[in-house]
This record gives C-alpha cells, structure tokens and sequence, in this order.
C-alpha cells in the first residue's frame, strides 16, 4: 500500500507541484535582520547588593495646586492622596521596603536583594512614576469629592543607589529635614500673608534671611502660633512601611439543626501602614529592624 503512495509523491515531485508550507514562530519572526536595533538599548542593570530608591517630584506643582485651589500652607486631601499612591505603588511592588513622602515628593526604598524587573532602572522608574501618577488620579474623587480634576498631574522620577543601611538612613534622614524646613518657611510665609496682610513678595522680602528661631518667633510672638503643636504629617512627612496587622471580621455560621450562630475570626496579615514620626533618631530603626537587610553580600 505504501509503495503506489511513494510512487505518485515522486511523480508530483518531478512535475514540481508539491506545495510547501512554510510555518513561522513569533520567536522566528523577532530573527530578522532588523534585530540589529536592540544593539542601540543601553544596559541600565542596578548594580547588586545596593538599595535602590525611585524619588518622584510633582511637576508644575505651584501652578497644580493654585489651580485647584489646595489650601495653604498645608491640604490634608492632597497629603491624604499622595499618601494613598504612594501606598498604591508600595501593594504593586512589594520589594518596596519602605516609602517617604512630603508636599508632592515620594520616595520608594527597593530592598537590597530585590529582582523586580531584573533589576532594571529604568523599568522600576517607569512603572513606579505610572502606578503612582495613575493612582492619583483614580483616586482624586476619594479625597477631593465633586471638585473636579481639571488637567492630570505629572511625576517625573529619579533612581539613585545606596550602598549601606547609613546611606538610606541619612538618605531618609535629608528628605525629613528638607520637610521641617519648607514647612515652617511656608507656614511662616501663608501666615504673614493670611493673617498678616502681606503680599506675597513683602512676606518674601520679611523672611529672606531669617533663620528658624526667627520664624518661630514671628510665628509665636506676633500671631500667637506654636509651632511645636502643628501637626506632626506637616512637619514630618509621611512614613510607609508594611507590617504586620491583626483583622477581625464576624460570620454568621448556621449548622444543621441548629441556630444560626455569630463567629469572631481573627487573622494576621501584612499590610502597608503609615507614621508621622521621626526618622532622623534612632527609635523608629529599634522598633522595626525588619526594615533594613543585613550589611552581610
């Protein structure tokens, strides 16, 4: 039976009439000769054993806020957003060890050993910067109700590497001193124009120069303020790290043939949280070692 079947399969052959089919691959196609291009892509690989910290700024921020009219010195519901994106971003990658935030700055601390995106600095930029612009926006209306968003915002990021636990403490330790300082400038400049009645460029022209005790002083003496007693998210930022939480939730469990009875069920589970503390001190780093890796390669 085989041998007419070989016979005519020659015959075919001879008088060229077999037709070829030819398959290709997705993986056989990206082999051409325009693959030559991928030569041209830099090697942006995060060298081993550092921390990688992601910071993004708002850009145009002045202009963003006087145009949704964000109350000055300091709106709780664009800390409260920021903060819910940078949490966003954090449940995203969860590499992310942790996270400081002041005014329309962030930074994301990447654990040393992290292999998210082998590593790569300009896909953990990029991913952070979108997650967080993007959860911004999708959460607009959680903190700012019916006023509307007029035009999205924009983050432009930085990765810098640290190699040693003490330079993402004094990495930390900078961004909360640059906090307590623009803070207390800017609530000594919006009370000398608020309650003051200065114009902006006289309130300017009455700080320029002066140095803490001098705004603390104006603050206290001619308007009655403390600064010490204004919150501690303004004058500290906002702190992200996951821990570990107990949640208790209640089912109602109805067995056969008897009442339907109420059942308290505790569980434990890591969840980001958040703390306006200081970070500059020693206490925080004692009351979560968890938080730095070892300095052992």
């Amino acid at each position: 039976m085989l041998r007419p079947l070989l016979e005519n399969f020659e015959r075919l052959r001879r008088n060229k009439t077999v037709l070829c089919l030819k398959f290709s691959t997705s993986s056989v196609m990206a082999k051409s000769k325009f693959e030559y291009v991928r030569n041209f892509e830099l090697d942006d690989t995060c060298l081993r054993n550092c921390y990688i910290v992601v910071r993004l700024d708002g850009r145009n921020f002045h202009k963003f806020s006087d145009q949704h009219n964000f109350t000055k010195p300091n709106d709780d519901r664009a800390l409260g957003l920021m903060s819910r994106s940078a949490c966003s971003v954090m449940e995203e990658l969860d590499d992310i060890t942790i996270a400081y935030g002041q005014s329309d700055e962030f930074s994301f601390v990447f654990k040393r050993s992290t292999n998210w995106f082998k590593r790569r600095a300009s896909k953990l930029m990029t991913h952070v910067t979108s997650q967080f612009s993007s959860s911004f926006v999708f959460y607009w209306k959680e903190y700012f109700g019916e006023q509307p968003l007029l035009y999205p915002p924009s983050f432009d990021g930085r990765v810098v590497l640290y190699p040693s636990n003490r330079n993402v403490r004094d990495y930390l330790s900078w961004r909360q001193a640059d906090c307590h300082i623009n803070n207390l400038y800017n609530t000594a400049f919006w009370t000398l124009v608020q309650k003051g009645g200065l114009t902006t460029t006289q309130a300017e022209e009455r700080l320029n120069g002066t140095l803490a005790t001098d705004k603390n002083e104006i603050l206290f003496s001619e308007f009655n303020i403390n600064y010490n007693n204004e919150s501690s998210v303004y004058k500290k930022g906002t702190t992200l790290i996951w821990e570990k939480v107990n949640e208790t939730t209640t089912k109602q469990i109805k067995r056969p043939n008897e009442e339907e009875t109420e059942v308290t069920v505790t569980r434990t589970r890591k969840k980001v949280t958040s703390h306006s503390c200081d970070v500059i001190g020693d206490q925080f780093w004692d009351e979560h070692p968890d938080i730095l890796e070892s300095e052992q390669c």
